[in-house]
């Protein structure tokens, strides 16, 4: 929300889109079975995810790989990785303007923001996502 109050182009936008689909009609009742037509709303909420994943840091996990190479570290067996998703999630290699709220950024994107992409993990990945 507070994404939404400081740019108010986007607020804009999700307000219009929301009127639209629930008042365009002519019946002004929340009606569950029209939450999929709320596109940009689904942008909205993958990019503040993005922005503001609910866990910044990923649980610890432990390397099983006896030969693993992270940037120029040689990572040991057994040793405990703790994963920035925070960092991911703002990191410029994989997004344009980082730090930017900017929706629009997953408009016609095959990013699938629930796991399977790791360069966007607001919940994990893996074997052991979050359900």
């Amino acid at each position: 929300m507070s994404e939404m109050i400081r740019d108010s182009r986007v607020l804009q936008k999700a307000r219009q889109e929301v009127r639209q689909v629930y008042i365009g009609d002519g019946q002004s009742h929340f009606d569950e079975a029209k939450l999929d037509r709320l596109k940009y709303l689904d942008m909205v909420i993958a990019e503040s995810l993005r922005l503001h994943p609910p866990v910044p840091l990923l649980a610890p996990r432990e390397n099983r790989d006896k030969k693993v190479k992270l940037n120029s570290y040689d990572v040991p067996v057994n040793t405990k990785v703790i994963v920035n998703a925070w960092m991911i999630n703002r990191d410029p290699r994989y997004w344009t303007e980082a730090e930017r709220f900017f929706p629009e950024r997953f408009m016609d994107c095959s990013t699938d923001y629930k796991g399977t992409d790791f360069h966007f993990i607001p919940f994990g990945a893996g074997r052991r996502i979050c359900p």
